[in-house]
Order: C-alpha cells, then structure tokens, then sequence
C-alpha cells in the first residue's frame, strides 16, 4: 500500500509541474541517483511548463518519487482529446542504450535531451523537432526519429552524437495528412518507430487515411523519398510493438482490435490477422515474457493476446486486469517483469508484475500523479 508520505510527495510533485519548478525530493534514497539505479518517467504534458516526473524503481517493481525536472517546453494538449494529450504512444523515449531519455513538448515544437543517471536527470538541451505538435520518439542505433502530428505530418530523423541530437539534413519527410495544428486526437499520427533490423520506420495515421507509412531506412540511415501506405485492417490504427519475427502488432482502436502483419522488404505490410478483445478503445500497447498487453481507454481495462505458430493474433484475457478511468499509456521494466499503465483520465499509475503465463497481478496504484500526463519510459 502507498503511504502517506509517499502521497504527500507525489501531491507536492504535482505542484511543482503545476509551478513550473524543478526540483528533487527527500522522499527518494540516494542510491536512486545512482548511475545504475533503475527508474520510471512519466511526462506531465503541462502547457505552463512540461516536466517529467522520475520515480526509483525497486526489485518488486513498486515506485517512489524522485523528483521533478522540468524540460524547458512547453506541453498542450491535441483538440477533443480528453485523458490522453499527446494522443500518441513514444511520446518519451530512453535512447542511447537508456543514456538519454528524450521527451516531446508539443506546444513549443521542439524536444527535450537528458543525460539519465539513475532517476537524476540532467537537461542537456532543447532542439526544434522539425514540424509541429511533436509527441512521438523512436531510435535504432544512433539514429533518432521524432513524429510530429500537427497539420500535415511528418518525420524527422537525427543523429545522437555526444548525448545530443544533431538534425539529419534532408531526412525529413511529410506523412501528407489533412489535419490541424494541434492535430485531432483521433485524426493525428499516433506513433513512429523503426523495425527492429533497423531497414525501415512506421508510422500509424490514424483516422487521417488509417494506415501505416512505411518508409525505408538505407545503410547510412536516410530514409525513402516517400512512403509506402498499406490500410489498416481496421480503422483507426494507433500504436504498435514487434513480435519476436520481427511482425509488426498494431493496437487499431475503432473496433478494439489487435492486427499482426509482416513487414516485407519493399515496405508494404501482409496481414497475418486481426482479433478484437470486446472492449473500447483498445490504442497502447506494451510487450513482455511473448504477450502484449493492451490499454482500453474507454473500457480501464487492459487486455492479454498472445500469437499461433502462424504469427496470428490470439485474445488470452479481454479482462487481464482493471485499471483506472482513462487508461492511456504504459510501458513494461527492461525485465519484462513489470507493467506500468497510466491512467490519465484518473492521474493514477498502476503496477503489475507479468506471470511467465502472461497473467497479470496488481502490484499498487500510485495516485496524485497529474491528470493528462502521457509519455512513459522504464530503465
């Protein structure tokens, strides 16, 4: 059970991100600013000023709070959208092998770079994100890759070099949306990411056109002058993950459905099925011990799938657990033993630890974390 130390912490964390103050509590032990100490962040998406919060992560995967470090942007929230403002997956990001945690502040347009030292972080800089509303990070090797959802879209790609971003010249690519600036939470790009061999980056667009932009990656990281658009198989696809082939498992949120597809060499996508879970807008997705975990926002719940032989979609549990009202975004400990779901409808954050049959127990739910946060990384 949380304590109420614990509690007043969290609720003078949620005051600082509300003052736009940067600042470290005496809540958290010492040895959580070790280099090696293992951490949780959570990005409050506060338009007065964007923070991230830092909790100590201990072996049972329970959390207390570390501080609070403003990342000198500004958050906002995408039009309509209610719990989940960035109405994106990847909004924060460990890069560099888990040296650098980067984080999106869609109301200034740029992203934020900190040096991690366990749950410390350090500000190294503020770049300009290529386009606007940024609230998507993803990197393989030394290459980064920002999505910005506003207006017509696009992608940007950096290289990390020294813990800083350095712009890619001519690797950035507009995704050709119809959209606003902020962008329609249901309308906008919803996540970037790059294969796991690294030979593309995908992005899911929503119910802009419904489909994954696949743009191919060379040897020296440029990407395709445009991209290769394959349809969901259903509407609204929103975030995704990689199976252990390498297939790509979306969360396509219209139906609450889960689709894999195998991401062929030119770039387009084959269906290998699709299976809904019953739920309601099933739109985050996180993966452990060969499951995926799946975040119905209008449902709090969270739903198991697994896959046959074939690389299919399998619902294990349409109820694996319950979560709080406005369940947004999560993310699983490097272990996989571990998963963190927000629920920024709520602003609780919940813990579960992953049976190796993929069932899930509740561990604790954190609560006074700031209502609308989005953007949740684990090292």
């Amino acid at each position: 059970m949380t304590s109420p130390l614990f509690i007043r912490g969290l609720a003078a964390a949620s005051l600082l991100v509300g003052l736009g103050v940067t600042a470290t509590s005496a809540v958290a032990s010492a040895d959580g600013f070790h280099a090696n100490a293992h951490a949780l962040f959570v990005e409050t998406d506060a338009p007065a000023s964007n923070s991230v919060l830092s909790y100590l992560r201990g072996p049972d995967g329970t959390v207390s709070y570390a501080g609070t470090f403003a990342t000198g942007g500004l958050g906002q929230a995408a039009a309509n959208a209610v719990a989940d403002p960035l109405a994106s997956q990847g909004g924060l990001a460990l890069v560099g092998g888990g040296a650098e945690l980067v984080a999106t502040n869609p109301g200034s347009n740029t992203v934020s770079v900190f040096a991690v030292h366990g749950a410390r972080l350090r500000l190294v800089e503020q770049v300009p994100s290529g386009g606007s509303f940024p609230n998507s990070v993803a990197s393989y090797g030394d290459l980064v890759a920002v999505l910005n959802a506003g207006g017509s879209g696009s992608v940007a790609e950096f290289n990390l070099r020294d813990g800083r971003l350095v712009p890619r010249a001519g690797d950035v690519r507009s995704l050709g949306l119809n959209n606003t600036t902020p962008p329609d939470f249901v309308h906008g790009a919803g996540q970037v990411g790059y294969t796991p061999d690294g030979h593309h980056l995908i992005v899911t667009t929503k119910h802009s056109s419904d489909a994954y932009e696949v743009f191919s990656v060379d040897a020296h990281g440029a990407l395709g002058a445009s991209p290769v658009v394959t349809p969901a198989d259903n509407a609204v696809p929103f975030a995704f993950n990689f199976d252990a082939n390498g297939n790509l498992v979306g969360v396509e949120a219209s139906n609450s459905s889960l689709s894999t597809y195998s991401v062929n060499a030119n770039g387009t996508l084959t269906s290998l099925g699709s299976v809904s879970d019953g739920a309601k807008a099933l739109c985050w997705i996180s993966s452990a011990k060969g499951y995926f975990f799946g975040d119905n926002a209008g449902s709090a719940s969270i739903s198991s799938f697994d896959e046959n032989g074939s690389g299919a979609p399998q619902l294990v549990n349409a109820t694996a657990a319950s979560a709080h009202a406005g369940t947004t975004d999560s993310t699983v400990s490097p272990d996989g033993a571990t998963l963190y779901v927000l629920s920024g409808g709520a602003g609780t954050l919940d813990v579960y630890s992953v049976a190796s049959t993929g069932s899930l127990s509740q561990v604790e739910t954190v609560f006074n974390v700031p209502v609308a946060s989005e953007g949740i990384a684990a090292s």
